[in-house]
């Protein structure tokens, strides 16, 4: 075992401990515990800079130096991010699991049509056949359906809004977690959380609703890295297994896995090929930005010599995120203005209407965020790896 992995057990373990110490009510045992398990990750971060889950131990050093200080009454149970530990240790096992677990995922249905997904036509036909259709009329496919739909792209080009945009479409239980929230909500519990997300999705199906689980960030549970640490490999192998359970073509459980990342070519072979789908998400077209502007606009008062098909045109490279950003920066800019002129004080008055200049104005003063260079990696990884 080198040193990488002594160090991460060394803190699951005193993690643990502190923990169970915690419950039990012997305070000062459990500030110890949480102590030594915060310097190892600690150490463990200063003898990898560069490892790819270093920002996971920080946040558990984090939490467990907040956790010191709500035993030392430093705070108030209340502000602090962990969950609350009764004295008593009167909380039953399975309520302790359940509490955990659910502070990973958000359940809520989202509110997100078809019509909300500007462009992308070819990713939504493609997820119409892969889920849609099959939830519809799951007898017109004898050889089964793809469960698992893997959607990549430039960082604000509507990934998330697919996935929640489908969940709406078919009614089903939406499960979104991010991969980093797998691997970081108690060290050591990675493998568990992951066999729980399935176990959650496969319960909706086995009641006869559909179930989504949309993965976040990606790569940082599934992609290549050079040196592993610890558990990293259990909890991928754990999602591998679980990902073969539901892709079993002997049973037509309704529960699909949507992946996304911004960065595909970190993912390994093994997982990229149990997603049957691999869809880009791309930045949008001269027709998608044009119906973005309308649509992040239609709330605004726009002057008459505002060109909404001029600034799709100007907006060339930029992503949805980016033009709903310029939208917004237009119109603080004149909320600004109109602030400091004075006339706020007069609650009948209201801002000038947005001009063209001050859209103009934002797109000199801001580059898309997304590079050409980026974009080639893209196009690139899409011609080797597609699967509409």
């Amino acid at each position: 075992m080198d040193a990488s992995q002594e160090l991460e057990k060394a803190a699951t373990n005193y993690a643990l401990e502190a923990v169970r110490l915690d419950k039990q009510g012997a305070k000062g045992m459990a500030i110890t515990m949480y102590q030594k398990a915060i310097e190892s990750l600690l150490k463990l971060v200063q003898l990898y800079p560069d490892y790819s889950l270093n920002k996971v131990y920080l946040q558990r050093a984090l939490a467990y130096q907040e956790r010191i200080k709500v035993i030392q009454g430093a705070i108030s149970p209340a502000e602090s991010q962990m969950s609350e530990v009764k004295d008593n240790g009167a909380k039953s096992s399975e309520d302790e699991k359940k509490a955990s677990y659910e502070d990973l995922i958000i359940k809520e249905k989202p509110n997100v049509k078809w019509e909300d997904v500007i462009g992308l036509e070819t990713a939504k036909k493609t997820i119409r056949e892969a889920i849609v259709y099959p939830v519809q009329r799951p007898d017109l496919f004898p050889l089964g359906w793809p469960r698992g739909i893997l959607l990549f792209g430039p960082p604000g080009c509507g990934k998330t809004l697919l996935a929640a945009a489908v969940a709406t479409e078919i009614d089903a239980a939406f499960i979104s977690v991010d991969a980093a929230s797998i691997m970081s909500k108690w060290l050591g519990e990675a493998e568990q959380n992951v066999s729980r997300l399935f176990e959650s999705a496969r319960k909706y199906a086995l009641e006869k609703k559909p179930a989504i689980m949309f993965i976040d960030e990606l790569d940082s549970l599934m992609g290549r890295h050079s040196n592993e640490v610890g558990g990293e490999v259990r909890v991928r192998n754990q999602f591998l297994k679980e990902m073969d359970g539901i892709i079993d073509k002997g049973k037509n459980l309704h529960v699909y896995v949507i992946g996304a990342t911004n960065k595909p070519w970190d993912l390994d072979w093994p997982f990229i090929r149990r997603f049957q789908k691999r869809i880009l998400v791309p930045l949008p077209d001269f027709h998608a930005r044009l119906m973005m502007f309308k649509h992040y606009t239609r709330h605004l008062p726009l002057g008459p010599d505002v060109d909404l098909h001029e600034l799709a045109r100007l907006s060339e490279g930029f992503s949805g995120s980016d033009i709903k950003d310029v939208c917004q920066s237009a119109h603080l800019k004149v909320i600004g203005e109109f602030f400091e002129s004075g006339q706020a004080q007069n609650k009948q008055a209201k801002p000038r209407p947005l001009k063209m200049g001050d859209f103009i104005q934002i797109l000199e003063e801001r580059k898309p965020s997304v590079s050409p260079d980026m974009l080639a990696l893209y196009n690139r990884w899409f011609e080797t790896f597609k699967a509409l």
